[in-house]
């Protein structure tokens, strides 16, 4: 059965209620461990069936949001899902109340009793109507930026097609080009300072009507942080600054030298070589056929994975008009199939999909045998683990994509990785300081930003750009919008990954592959930091877990004369 066969069904929220509250009562009245256990595999086969249900109709409405069927569907997930929610919230309160809630913390895996208590703490029936107005504002947000088509060279593009043009080796290319797909933004700076307002507002009353602090501390047990907290993570931020900073700042001046430019403004920062960016060297045919080649030299397990994945067509990768925007993985439990959702547009980002997001499906393919659903997936920073490492784990075999680039590739991909982090962790200062004075004003917002950026990314010059001078280049970046906080995550699991890449590419460890699999068999049924310690890595929140990794990276990247590439 192929991907456009699975079936859509619109759930009847009455008939899910009913046969949940079923299962509760039962619970509650259960005599024995077994009937509890029992109970409780019937609610995940539920909840199952009712996750298929939202991922169908979310990848269908993604890949057209032109479609009126699927966004009436789009529209009913808003509205219905606090309900479902509340219905399975107290199937949670039900297990952690049952007389047999010890022993069932030694039945089942120990993240799955914690995601009930974080599930319970985070939802109230009287927060319902703000949770629909959260979710339809996050759904006007993608729905606004997949309506962008933008005239330019000729063409109507959307935000993802401006990629190649981006990276021209034509300085006044990229200047108009950058100019053009900016415009889209400033054209829209009302509807989207409106929009974040109204987030913003509508959350922190979230989170006081939980009673919680603030967004941030709601939104930290909403991420499923089991084992760390704003604390720690401002440690991890201060280490970025100190270690990272100055290593990034370096290699902008390096990026400044090859490409021949001295003022280097923000429509530079795409253009990595004077002669271009390395890119895919064959269309998105040849890409996919030399990705199955790949997964299938990489491990039998990846081969058996990969075939699966193109045979059900659980793939889609290009880009068009309506389609929205950026990448994902997702998971239909009902059919045991993860899905993978990109926009190819010519540029290595195209191979970055097969690898990172496919790094994602490998994981919850493996990770098939848990029943509950909740689990599956691991938590988000924990995923990105999987993600970025597949990224480096595949680095022997890009000569099939780059073929004379590929030493190109290597070279801005691994300092990409790099050039990465203290974007990663300005996004989620941000939050923080939106979150934690959420009585800021839509200007104050903007003056946070373009503050923080000048701390973690010194070399930005946006001079050329009054719009994106005074602090709006987050406009662009989804998550803010509709997954708060889920950013920090990226450079967690970057700093992980990138020990995996020491271990299998510089030490040569033969057992750094293993302990991936590892890692992705095991899915949620352990936290961030038991993963860490299951893969033998250092957690970032150790103080010289980045030190040693970035050390290693700089005097790689020295070795390299770029210059040449």
């Amino acid at each position: 059965m192929k991907f456009t066969d699975y079936t859509y069904e619109r759930p009847n929220f009455e008939d899910y209620k009913e046969k949940a509250n079923t299962i509760i009562d039962t619970i509650a009245q259960a005599e024995a461990l077994e009937s509890v256990i029992e109970s409780i595999q019937k609610m995940s086969k539920l909840m199952s069936t009712l996750e298929t249900m939202i991922n169908i109709a979310s990848i269908r409405y993604s890949i057209d949001t032109k479609d009126t069927y699927y966004e009436e569907e789009d529209n009913f997930w808003n509205e219905h899902l606090p309900l479902f929610q509340e219905v399975d919230t107290r199937f949670y309160r039900a297990v952690t109340e049952s007389d047999f809630y010890e022993q069932l913390k030694t039945h089942f895996p120990k993240t799955f009793i914690q995601n009930m208590q974080y599930e319970l703490d985070a939802f109230d029936p009287s927060a319902i109507i703000l949770l629909q107005k959260e979710n339809q504002l996050s759904s006007d947000y993608q729905k606004l930026i997949a309506s962008a088509n933008i005239e330019y060279d000729g063409k109507q593009l959307n935000l993802t097609q401006f990629g190649p043009y981006l990276q021209d080796t034509d300085r006044n290319i990229r200047k108009s080009a950058t100019d053009a797909q900016w415009s889209f933004f400033e054209e829209n700076e009302a509807k989207l300072d409106e929009l974040y307002d109204q987030l913003v507002k509508v959350r922190d009353q979230i989170a006081k009507t939980l009673g919680f602090k603030d967004f941030v501390e709601l939104a930290y047990v909403r991420m499923k942080r089991y084992d760390y907290n704003r604390d720690m993570v401002e440690v991890y931020r201060k280490q970025v600054l100190d270690y990272v900073v100055p290593v990034t700042t370096k290699l902008a001046q390096r990026q400044a030298e090859r490409i021949g430019i001295s003022d280097m403004k923000h429509y530079d920062t795409p253009l990595q070589f004077l002669d271009g960016n390395p890119i895919p060297q064959g269309d998105p045919d040849y890409i996919i056929e030399q990705g199955k080649k790949m997964y299938h030299e990489l491990s039998e397990e990846t081969g058996t994975f990969i075939d699966f994945m193109f045979d059900k067509e659980l793939v889609n990768l290009l880009s068009k008009e309506g389609k929205a925007s950026g990448g994902y993985c997702t998971y239909i439990p009902d059919y045991d199939s993860p899905f993978i959702f990109a926009n190819f547009n010519g540029t290595s980002g195209d191979i970055d999909v097969l690898t990172h997001e496919a790094g994602h499906a490998f994981q919850v393919f493996e990770s098939r045998w848990i029943k509950q659903p909740e689990i599956v997936f691991p938590t988000y920073e924990s995923c990105e683990i999987h993600s970025m490492s597949m990224e480096f784990f595949t680095y022997p075999w890009m000569e099939l994509f780059f073929k004379d680039q590929t030493e190109k590739y290597k070279f801005d991909h691994l300092s990409g990785a790099l050039r990465f982090l203290p974007y990663g962790v300005l996004v989620d200062h941000f939050q923080h300081e939106v979150y934690e004075h959420p009585e800021m004003s839509i200007e104050e917002r903007k003056a946070t930003w373009r503050k923080l950026e000048k701390d973690y990314l010194p070399e930005r010059d946006f001079s050329d750009s009054a719009f994106l001078d005074k602090g709006t280049f987050w406009y662009r970046q989804g998550h803010i919008f509709e997954s708060p906080f889920y950013y920090i995550d990226y450079t967690l699991a970057q700093v992980c990954a990138l020990q995996f890449w020491k271990r299998s590419l510089i030490d040569q460890d033969k057992d750094a592959w293993n302990d991936y699999m590892e890692i992705c068999r095991v899915g949620g049924t352990q936290s961030f930091l038991e993963i860490i310690e299951t893969a033998k890595l250092r957690s970032p929140f150790e103080e010289g877990s980045l030190s040693d990794v970035i050390k290693a990276i700089e005097v790689e990247l020295d070795q390299v004369d770029d210059k040449a590439l």
